[in-house]
């Protein structure tokens, strides 16, 4: 992982000012990997009842990033360059959980999936389905 400690990792990601906004919560990490959770408040949904979509998709994003930022180097980041989302179905449940996973990493970009699930009554269901190229920034690339 990068030069940050698992604690401190939580640290910088839990002091992500838009992050902190909507309460998103740093599960696990790891090299190349990401798992995020999200307590759905009645403020997330749309005029439906639904998850808005876009609660679901800054999940993914900053998930990807984070999964993404465990494998640069020292006085590195990384910004979302592309960013693509499919929905697959409404989210309607108590909680969300994303999962992120770099799929080809590299000096200058690197490439990440993402799974954005719904989770109500203890069953898990994908809602969301994402893919971003995020830009490694800094240090020497």
């Amino acid at each position: 992982m990068t030069n940050l400690s698992v604690d401190e990792f939580a640290d910088v990601f839990r002091r992500t000012p838009f992050m902190q906004d909507l309460g998103v919560e740093l599960a696990d990490i790891a090299k190349g990997e990401c798992t995020t959770s999200l307590a759905v408040q009645p403020r997330f949904l749309q005029a439906n009842g639904y998850v808005h979509a876009g609660v679901q998709a800054s999940m993914a994003d900053h998930s990807m990033g984070a999964a993404a930022f465990t494998l640069v180097s020292p006085g590195q980041y990384v910004v979302t360059v592309e960013f693509k989302m499919s929905m697959l179905r409404s989210a309607q449940g108590e909680t969300l959980r994303c999962r992120a996973n770099v799929l080809k990493p590299g000096k200058k970009f690197i490439f990440v999936e993402a799974e954005v699930y719904c989770v109500s009554q203890g069953k898990e269901q994908l809602t969301l389905k994402a893919s971003a190229t995020m830009a490694v920034i800094g240090g020497t690339t």
